[in-house]
């Protein structure tokens, strides 16, 4: 169902409900009839949400555009007025039921019949609705067309420049053709130009394809011949590859694909297709069962757009088929000459015909070539060139079984071009290159993993010239403005049958410190044979106690794990370590120097996460360890150790027996704590801070009086005063944790110290010194009624002066007394109405802005049962409305009263219903609005949600794009400068995610910043602000690498 059905079938329920309402109003007074045309109604609505829904998931690739976005806001506001409104009228209609008749009677002569005032709120509902859809003409007509001009986030990238082939005209003719055939195969030899072809069609798809184009790159990795017939494994991978799809296209957030089976995602993909019409280059297929997967889904537009050298895959009936064939690279082969030697056709030596027919005319065969000669004219440089080719095309090793019989001539002629690249370059990037076989290549290398290989083979030039040899020479290939590289599959076939030598030279045959420095590498990125003996040779060293081998190879384990490529990776790499770590910790810090202790602590601090501790305290318990780190704490004199033993010791007390635990807070050095408290040791606030956490959870009011005499409480207040944005916000959360234990802060925070902190750290902090929580409220019920009674009125006199009374009763809101007599009443609802601006005469902004400030207070002190009660009727959610409005004040009046429900106590419920209802996905789209005011709150936000969020907040954010619109706006100017950089601070606040997981977060965030200014007058600027914002937040880990002493 396309977006005009959708509306249109909206429209046609919508009218429907009109009709209900009115027999609704007709029944009324009918108490037996009343409740089943009520039924109807909320029938009618989920119908709605379901139509709603439908059209939201068909264009969710493009919902980045706001004027979409907005559209579909109306509905929503719609159906979320007449839930409240339909909730409330059955709520009347069953008190109306149990009331005398003619009590009833004379209250409706007298004030009206309520029921009969919901049924009108919900008429003009729907009124206004239709007549918007009036003035509209067609919702569905505008929301198509906004979409179809709505460039889409997903891009498929070709290289620019590069000669194009005429093929190209005529795939692109047979994909706009209507009733052509939905696959359309790309077949030839390997390294033919399939796949550059594809490229330059999907970078610009023909106009049919409105929601754009994507790649899915498979290769012989995702086979089973590569998986050794197991099918489970070949399913696996399968997995990996459309997740991956789906995360790109936002139907799927990073981390979501663990635990899933391939019929599961494939219902996925199922959905998420649903009414697009997008090209889909499937590359380098190997199995014709991945083509079947996705010709299979139905209800979509889309295209294939498949290359494969494979003759299976050739053979499928429904696709139409188109060969590159040797005439169709020879008419281009010299143009790839041309673009890869930097050669005008005048500089270009006769014998390059020669060279071409030697080669082939392959594009690979003649770009290896052309790299090696650039800018090289002479003639008897290229006659050499030539007979060298001939010599190495006849030495070359003969291919793998895996290559078709048709393509061995080929091959033999691309590897024969390797040779003589390599050939031509230095010794030492010759071996280097060799050892490069132990690499997976199935996704791009982080450059650190290359130049710890390129160490442990103890050359004396550059890695930078080095590894620049191979880029010129096309054996590897570097991604633009990333260090990352990857490799082309003929490339990374030529490498196959040298896999084994590679590992023998960087394991076996290596130094026994050049193999513990590369070992976590190939364990972490090597191909699936060699993650064997790599664990294996970190084990070896683990069995053996070889001190300063185990040093370095924790060193080199805590800077792979740093550059994973994605959290899943991360986490599978972490793991391993961990198993292969943990149990050797007890027996190795028993007999181990300080030195290799230390260097243990530094890991243990990246690679264990909260579950692991628990293993890791029973096994220091058990060997009699704690006490020897508890003894080198108190001689250690670099800061940076003292951190992090403290940081572990302090993790380890949660999970040993009382006497342990006390003796280990009693030995942390408090005076030392405090001072990496000061705003010049930003370095080590977080470990310090998690350190604290863990004290006063194991210690309760003890640890707290310590850190009190040591003096941790006035750092504290300095930092609230002096420290940056992230260390304030540790500082308050501690505070707020002292002050819910019941330390002694009178003292040093007094009403005259409040006075004088920033608003946020006052208002989190106020109630804890300006009340004498011993005293208990006494709230009367009888003055509560007459403030009920005030709040239900429509004059807004009133109604400010009963919110006013309430405040009292709201700095109580903890209190159960009254608790029970605020959350007994109809308070609640009231307050929704009134945010939503209804049953208000006059001074309506004032009323909701006093409104929000009450919810605001409630939040703050009375926490989860009332944002409980704020999620049931949609108060947040109104909040989130008034915070779009355009009234400066009432925009401010929301986005801090969201801000304090966030940050109490019940705010992850919050965050949980916002993940429910797609709720992060709609402030995402805000900061694409026209006001400068919603977008600059909706950022502000987000960045609150980063604070206090969960893993899966922040990966649905980033899915839903938030970077690069965060990058759309710093590249209007102002006000959003530094926007990118102030969210990720909200991330290094965030306690909810591992420093670890947080550091590829990061990462992956500057990935796509790069990408989305590049070529941007403000890139180099960008880049290098969020570069820094990154390594700031991150000193305090990588300041622990310093030596220690």
């Amino acid at each position: 169902m396309d977006a005009v059905q959708v509306i249109a079938s909206a429209t046609q329920l919508v009218s429907a409900m009109v009709t209900a309402v009115g027999a609704l109003e007709q029944a009324a007074a009918d108490l037996a009839e009343a409740p089943r045309r009520l039924q109807v109604l909320e029938d009618f609505v989920s119908d709605l949400d379901a139509l709603a829904q439908q059209a939201r998931q068909r264009h969710a690739h493009k919902m980045h555009s706001p004027q979409l976005e907005r559209q579909f806001q109306s509905l929503g506001r719609l159906m979320d007025q007449l839930r409240t409104n339909i909730a409330k009228a059955r709520q009347v209609l069953s008190k109306k039921g149990r009331g005398k008749g003619f009590a009833r009677v004379v209250r409706s002569s007298v004030v009206g019949d309520p029921l009969m005032r919901y049924v009108k709120l919900i008429r003009d509902d729907l009124n206004w609705w239709l007549e918007l859809q009036e003035l509209t003409q067609s919702v569905g007509n505008v929301i198509a067309s906004t979409a179809k001009s709505t460039p889409s986030l997903v891009r498929v990238k070709s290289e620019h420049g590069y000669p194009v082939s005429k093929k190209c005209s005529y795939v692109r003719e047979l994909l706009e053709r209507d009733g052509g055939h939905w696959v359309v195969l790309i077949v030839g030899l390997s390294g033919i130009g399939k796949s550059c072809l594809a490229r330059q069609i999907a970078s610009d798809p023909p106009g049919n394809f409105v929601d754009g184009a994507i790649e899915i790159s498979f290769g012989r990795w995702c086979s089973r011949a590569a998986c050794s017939g197991s099918r489970s494994e070949y399913h696996k991978r399968l997995v990996r590859k459309i997740c991956k799809f789906l995360v790109q296209i936002g139907s799927m957030t990073v981390n979501e694909e663990m635990g899933k089976d391939l019929d599961d995602v494939c219902c996925l993909l199922q959905t998420a297709l649903i009414g697009r019409s997008m090209l889909i280059l499937l590359d380098d297929v190997w199995e014709q069962d991945i083509v079947d997967r996705f010709t299979k889904l139905y209800d979509n537009d889309c295209r294939y757009l498949v290359t494969t050298r494979d003759e299976a895959i050739y053979e499928i009936a429904e696709a139409e088929k188109v060969e590159i064939s040797k005439d169709d690279i020879k008419e281009i082969s010299k143009e790839i000459l041309l673009y890869h030697s930097l050669l005008s056709v005048e500089e270009l030596p006769p014998v390059a015909e020669v060279l071409l027919d030697r080669c082939g005319h392959h594009p690979l065969t003649v770009a290896v070539m052309g790299k090696a000669l650039r800018k090289e004219t002479r003639v008897e440089k290229w006659d050499k060139a030539i007979s060298n080719l001939s010599t190495y095309a006849t030495c070359a090793p003969g291919p793998v079984s895996y290559v078709n019989e048709k393509d061995v001539e080929s091959t033999l002629t691309i590897f024969g071009s390797f040779e003589y690249s390599l050939e031509a370059m230095p010794e030492n990037s010759r071996s280097f290159f060799m050892v490069l076989a132990a690499i997976s290549w199935e996704e791009p290398v982080p450059e650190a993993c290359l130049e710890s290989i390129w160490s442990a083979l103890l050359q004396n030039s550059l890695f930078s010239l080095v590894v620049s040899k191979l880029v010129e020479g096309s054996l590897i290939i570097k991604l633009e403005d990333q260090l990352l590289y990857h490799m082309h599959d003929m490339v990374s076939l030529y490498l196959e049958n040298k896999t084994n030598d590679a590992v023998r030279t960087l394991l076996s045959e290596s130094i026994s410190d050049c193999a513990a420095l590369v070992a976590p590498w190939l364990f972490v990125f090597g191909k699936e044979c060699v993650k064997g003996p790599a664990e294996q040779k970190i084990r070896s060293f683990f069995s053996q106690l070889e001190f300063m081998e185990i040093e370095i190879l924790l060193g080199s384990t805590t800077q792979a794990l740093m550059t994973c490529r994605s959290i899943s990776d991360f986490e599978a790499s972490r793991l391993g370590f961990s198993k292969i770590l943990g149990p050797r910790i007890a027996e190795i810090i028993s007999v181990g120097s300080p030195d290799l202790i230390f260097a243990i602590i530094k890991a243990i601090t990246v690679i264990f996460f909260q579950a692991d501790y628990i293993n890791l305290a029973q096994s220091l318990e058990t060997a009699g360890s704690i006490d020897k780190l508890i003894d080198l704490l108190g001689v250690c004199e670099d800061t940076s150790t003292v951190a992090n033993f403290s940081y572990v010791l302090a993790k380890i007390s949660e999970h040993v027996d009382a006497t342990i635990a006390d003796e280990i807070l009693s030995r942390i050095p408090m005076d030392r704590i405090a001072g990496l408290l000061s705003p010049e040791n930003e370095l080590w606030h977080e470990s310090v801070f998690t350190t604290l956490a863990s004290m006063t959870k194991v210690g309760k009011l003890k640890a707290v009086e310590t850190m009190i005499e040591s003096g941790v409480d006035k750092k504290l207040l300095v930092l609230l005063g002096n420290g940056s944005e992230i260390s304030q916000h540790h500082a308050i959360v501690m505070l707020k944790t002292f002050c819910e234990l019941g330390a002694p802060l009178q003292g040093c925070m007094g009403p005259a110290v409040l006075i004088h902190l920033p608003w946020h750290a006052r208002i989190s902090l106020e109630r804890f010194v300006l009340f004498d929580q011993s005293v208990p409220p006494s709230p009367k019920p009888q003055q509560f009624d007459v403030i009920l009674h005030k709040i239900r009125q429509r004059d807004s006199k009133e109604i400010i002066e009963a919110i006013q009374g309430l405040l009292p009763l709201a700095e109580r809101a903890k209190d159960s007394t009254v608790q029970d007599l605020l959350l007994g009443s109809n308070l609640f609802g009231r307050l929704s109405l009134l945010l939503q601006c209804r049953e208000v005469e006059s001074n309506q902004n004032q009323v909701r802005s006093q409104t929000a400030f009450l919810v605001m207070k409630l939040a703050c002190t009375g926490g989860e049962p009332y944002v409980h009660r704020f999620l049931e009727l949609n108060i947040v959610h109104d909040l989130i409305g008034m915070m779009q409005c355009n009234i400066d004040e009432l925009q401010d009046s929301a986005y801090y009263a969201l801000h304090q429900i966030v940050f109490a106590k019940g705010g992850s419920l919050v965050l949980q219903r916002f993940l429910q209802l797609g709720t992060i996905e709609k402030l995402v789209n805000l900061l694409d609005c026209k006001s400068l005011k919603t977008k600059d709150l909706a950022m502000q936000l987000l960045v609150d949600i980063a604070v206090v969020g969960t893993k899966p907040c922040i990966e649905r954010m980033l899915a839903s794009h938030v970077v690069e619109k965060l990058v759309a706006l710093e590249k209007a100017g102002e006000p959003f400068g530094g926007a990118v950089s102030r969210y990720i601070q909200g991330l290094n606040m965030c306690k909810n995610v591992q420093s670890a997981e947080r550091a590829v977060m990061k990462q992956h965030i500057l990935r796509k910043v790069r990408s989305a200014v590049r070529g941007h007058k403000l890139e180099a600027s960008l880049v290098a602000s969020v570069e820094y914002c990154i390594a700031e937040g991150s000193q305090g880990a990588s300041s622990s690498g310093r030596k220690k002493k």
